[in-house]
């Protein structure tokens, strides 16, 4: 995994076995530690959306948006 920052925004990354690296997600800090909103990663618009979890909120912790970013792409993948 990768992640890199700018300004509010931490921009996740999943790295495969072939090194290839595949755009997750992106996070926006909302001011609280553990709430964070998510936006993921759509290639065939290459931008991020906005996103609620599966919980419905528009935010939650890190590990929450992983899950459901990891979720998402892995099922995408298997299609």
């Amino acid at each position: 995994m990768h992640v890199r920052h700018r300004g509010a925004f931490a921009y996740v990354e999943g790295e495969l076995a072939d090194d290839e690296r595949v755009k997750l997600m992106r996070l926006r800090y909302t001011g609280a530690v553990g709430r964070w909103g998510l936006a993921l990663y759509y290639a065939s618009s290459d931008r991020y959306e906005d996103s609620l979890l599966p919980t419905g909120s528009p935010t939650g912790t890190p590990a929450d948006a992983l899950d459901c970013a990891c979720r998402l792409h892995l099922a995408a993948a298997d299609i």
